[in-house]
């Protein structure tokens, strides 16, 4: 006698349909927790054991209050302090996350990033939605390729032609800061730091980079300007930074249209078409420049350069 059968496929669909969606979603939940807990149960029994603060929320675990906290980075030190350099803290829905405070471990870490070691599914989600699939996105050896490619761009040679750019930037506002606190009555003024920042990042990379001034320090505006300025400006709702959480099991969250999702969207598709012209014009330009050596002064010029002598080497 058998104890159980198997059943058809054609019984199963009967049952589903019978069953109604709510049950049928019921049921994929309930698989899915069960495979959630199979799976945390077998990793703790194979990873060491490590040490860690305990969980405040049930839910949460304490990424809210990591979320919410005006100085993330001190509660980090304490927590090494108190539980040594390498330890555990809950996450959302049961999970766990690794914090390394060591310098051997962070080394390590480091040494075998995108092979051992692969990105969590949020932050993929994340690095596509804002930069796309480039050599931020991408793992092994498709990381390993594009890193190639990049290298003599970054290398020590490279970045010292470069050095001067940062300097400018740097100097240039310096000076702004100087005429604030000297237009102030009595010498003292708030100075927006992470503004100010956004505009240095835009104009040193677009020199460097694209050997294009921006000029967002001299007060000029540009879209990518203006769409930096917003995300400084515009705080995180409450239902913004629950979503942010729960995407961490659940990254299809990220592409429900909230307001910073369509912020990122926009800076996203700013930032590929100036990249596009950018690309475009230094290109147009090093046709017309046959034989200098200007364009190699920035990133792009000198990738296009690159490029164009393996071509030739190729034939």
């Amino acid at each position: 006698m058998n104890l159980f059968t198997i059943p058809s496929p054609s019984s199963l669909w009967t049952t589903v349909r019978s069953g109604g969606a709510f049950h049928v979603a019921c049921s994929f939940a309930a698989l899915w927790v069960f495979v959630k807990v199979l799976r945390m149960l077998r990793w703790r029994v194979k990873t060491t054991q490590l040490l860690g603060p305990p969980r405040t929320s049930l839910v949460y675990g304490v990424s809210r209050d990591l979320a919410i906290s005006q100085d993330s980075g001190a509660i980090y030190e304490r927590w090494a302090t108190e539980y040594g350099v390498v330890y555990m803290i809950p996450s959302v829905l049961g999970g766990t996350r690794v914090v390394l405070c060591d310098p051997r471990a962070i080394a390590h870490f480091y040494a075998r990033e995108t092979w051992t070691y692969v990105q969590t599914p949020l932050s993929l989600a994340f690095l596509e939605a804002s930069v796309g699939k480039g050599v931020l996105w991408a793992q092994g050896e498709t990381h390993r390729r594009q890193r190639k490619a990049l290298t003599p761009a970054f290398s020590n040679g490279a970045i010292r032609k470069l050095t001067s750019v940062f300097y400018d930037s740097a100097y240039k506002a310096k000076g702004k800061w100087d005429t604030v606190l000297e237009s102030s009555k009595d010498g003292d003024a708030v100075i927006e730091v992470q503004n100010w920042m956004n505009h240095i990042s835009l104009d040193t990379v677009g020199i460097a980079g694209f050997s294009h001034d921006f000029g967002s320090l001299d007060g000029k505006r540009a879209s990518v300007t203006e769409v930096f300025d917003t995300f400084g400006s515009n705080k995180p709702s409450a239902a913004n930074e629950i979503f942010v959480l729960l995407a961490s099991v659940f990254p299809i969250i990220l592409k429900i249209p909230t307001e910073r999702r369509n912020l990122l969207k926009k800076l996203s598709i700013t930032m590929g078409q100036i990249s596009n012209e950018l690309l475009i014009r230094s290109r147009r330009e090093k046709g017309v420049n046959i034989g200098g050596r200007g364009q190699e002064n920035s990133v792009i010029g000198l990738l296009s350069t690159l490029s164009e002598r393996f071509i030739v080497a190729s034939y």
